[in-house]
């Protein structure tokens, strides 16, 4: 937070996340929309009497698709930003929609990482900090894995030396 002008302003998380998210949500996105357009063409082909109309739909999410699997990765790079401070944990998400999330040091319970098959194939990580909060658990996708393990450790220690309870 800075000082500007006596009104008090947020900036910018200051972290990006790992280069390596583009091709991973690049990847991620093709398998999911070619699992999509392959069940709709099936469906289109296989299932007898279907109006002409529907192949053109069926065209159109193909071509939404190839947009999504162009696009949203490199939107979502631009975007998504993470800061770990010794007073709070800070992000910013969202492609389409902006998600804004601070949580106060004081307020984390648990630290978890997470790395799944695809994830380790391009040696990323997510870290999910669970506060005492309504709002759920805060999220940082797609990290280096040893930028990940020091960023869970650095966490451990600095909520290990608070005196506040998470409660």
């Amino acid at each position: 937070m800075t000082d500007v002008g006596g009104t008090a302003v947020l900036r910018e998380p200051s972290q990006q996340v790992s280069p390596r998210a583009i091709p991973f949500w690049t990847v991620s996105a093709l398998i999911g929309d070619a699992v999509l357009v392959l069940a709709a063409t099936a469906a289109y082909v296989l299932v007898p009497g279907v109006p002409g109309w529907v192949g053109l739909l069926v065209v159109l999410l193909a071509l939404l698709a190839t947009v999504h699997v162009l696009a949203m990765p490199r939107i979502r790079f631009r975007v998504h930003r993470w800061e770990v401070t010794d007073t709070a944990v800070h992000t910013r998400e969202g492609w389409i929609g902006r998600e804004t999330r601070i949580a106060p040091i004081s307020r984390v319970q648990t630290v978890d990482s997470r790395q799944g098959a695809l994830m380790r194939l391009f040696g990323l990580a997510s870290i999910t900090v669970t506060t005492a909060s309504a709002a759920g658990p805060i999220t940082v996708d797609c990290l280096d894995q040893h930028v990940a393990r020091d960023v869970v450790a650095r966490l451990t220690a600095i909520t290990a030396a608070t005196e506040d309870d998470a409660t």
